[in-house]
């Protein structure tokens, strides 16, 4: 009975990495333009996000690197991405935040307690403090934070559309 408990778990263990090498291939593919297993190295960080991993500057740079040939060319082939992209996502490594936890980061920002941030306070925040978003960077946050009608950045809903269930696999 024990050996086909230890099967069981080594083949659910199989079927989620296949799983995870699926889902780096359909990413990966989706910039490969010229459909020869390489991919641009500036989209890069793209194809990293679109697979639910949120590292910050540094750790792309890293993660470039690890996945770079010994001469660099500009591109990133597909064999050395999944490798690492592999052990990044079983590791679960650069998850992104619960809501629970965005929502408390922003109304720490908003410090006359409005409910809101404006779309000045929220772009001082992010091109001056810590790791500066670039204008591309911040004009697609802004796109997607900024409530249309109002003007300003309902925070308790744009940390619902950032979060993830914490309880994803």
């Amino acid at each position: 009975m024990e050996g086909n408990n230890m099967d069981s778990a080594k083949d659910s263990g199989d079927a989620v990495l296949m799983d995870i090498q699926k889902r780096i291939r359909a990413a990966f593919e989706i910039f490969d333009h010229e459909n020869n297993q390489t991919i641009d190295n500036r989209e890069l960080g793209t194809v990293i996000r679109s697979l639910d991993c949120c590292p910050t500057e540094g750790e792309l740079h890293d993660m470039l690197t690890e996945c770079e040939e010994e001469e660099p060319t500009g591109y990133i082939k597909l064999d050395r991405f999944e490798t690492m992209m592999t052990r990044v996502l079983m590791e679960r490594k650069y998850r992104p935040c619960v809501e629970e936890k965005i929502l408390r980061a922003l109304e720490i920002l908003d410090t006359d307690r409005k409910g809101y941030l404006t779309v000045e306070e929220i772009s001082n925040y992010v091109t001056k403090e810590g790791e500066p978003f670039s204008q591309e960077e911040l004009d697609e946050m802004l796109n997607g934070a900024v409530d249309s009608e109002k003007g300003v950045i309902n925070y308790k809903d744009y940390a619902m559309k950032l979060a993830v269930d914490d309880t994803e696999s």
